[in-house]
């Protein structure tokens, strides 16, 4: 009989192959399959899973909520091969998700984050540009911050203007056209990262100074030292605004321009969708009660059609 190891090395390939990304879950499964062998179980219950999903004092109800569903899914592939195991009900540690609003950055918070970036550090004179150019590629396009550092070199077609985003949410690749300052700003980087690496064998295309693809969590990182150090966050502050803040600044500013220029926005959204990568168009419907603005715009593009059927 095969090991909880060895299922979920084939459960999780087959999660991937399906699209599924997995690198979060494929953590915490690991974390439950060493509980489940501290606990001395041979296969997996019900208790189990919720001792294990709950177990952190520091985490949220939404989170045991999340441990506990990839913990459930994973019983449930286990139960084609082992009779023994238990599928836990749904619904055991319930949580409503609510969707957290996004903060609105204003053109000078993004000015003051790209410049905060130059001025990071660079023993090689790379990183400083590279987290400058980061943070400035995603608010310009609104792309995923693991979009961005995905990006291999291949994928940046900077004579044609053109990004290839492979690493995308639910596997669906897409194209991204470039502004022409957004392409300025990439063929300087490129400059620069190909005469500080010139035989460089990295894929990617924003690079550390170690010569390696960024990675999430040292991004996150800087943005917060970045955030603290331009009066977005406080020191103590645990929450704030978020790197995926800039995606949604983009999609708002960009449904804000299309309603003062009169546009039939509703015709355009599925283009915006695309654009962004989002899954259905609901998702980018979302965004339009977000500002202040952006719904003052909406209710004033109504009260136009209505008084224009009245007359």
């Amino acid at each position: 009989m095969k090991s909880l190891e060895q299922h979920l090395i084939e459960y999780l390939a087959l999660r991937r192959s399906l699209g599924y990304k997995m690198e979060d879950t494929r953590r915490e499964l690991l974390r439950f399959v060493g509980f489940v062998r501290q606990s001395k179980a041979s296969f997996v219950t019900t208790r189990l899973a919720i001792e294990w999903a709950s177990q952190s004092t520091r985490c949220q109800p939404a989170q045991w909520a999340t441990r506990y569903s990839m913990a459930r899914l994973f019983a449930e592939y286990l139960s084609a091969f082992d009779p023994r195991t238990e599928i836990p009900a749904k619904g055991l540690l319930r949580h409503r998700h609510h969707r957290r609003p996004p903060y609105f950055y204003s053109d000078l918070e993004v000015v003051r984050l790209v410049r905060a970036a130059q001025g990071i550090p660079s023993p090689k004179g790379l990183r400083a540009a590279t987290y400058s150019t980061l943070f400035g590629l995603i608010a310009c396009t609104g792309m995923r911050l693991g979009e961005a550092v995905g990006l291999d070199v291949d994928d940046v077609d900077l004579d044609q203007g053109i990004l290839k985003v492979r690493e995308a949410k639910y596997n669906k690749p897409r194209l991204i056209p470039l502004h022409a300052t957004t392409l300025g700003k990439l063929q300087q980087y490129r400059h620069l990262r190909d005469r500080i690496f010139p035989n460089s064998n990295c894929p990617g295309f924003l690079l550390s100074e170690q010569n390696t693809r960024l990675s999430v969590w040292a991004v996150r990182r800087w943005f917060i030292i970045l955030s603290r150090q331009i009066g977005l966050r406080r020191p103590e502050d645990r929450r704030g605004p978020r790197i995926h803040d800039l995606r949604h600044r983009f999609v708002i500013q960009t449904l804000c321009k299309w309603y003062r220029a009169g546009e039939d926005v509703e015709a355009r959204l599925p283009e915006l969708s695309t654009y962004v990568g989002h899954d259905h168009v609901r998702d980018t419907y979302w965004y339009i009660s977000a500002t202040p603005e952006l719904l003052m715009l909406v209710t004033k593009r109504l009260e136009n059609k209505q008084g224009r059927r009245q007359s």
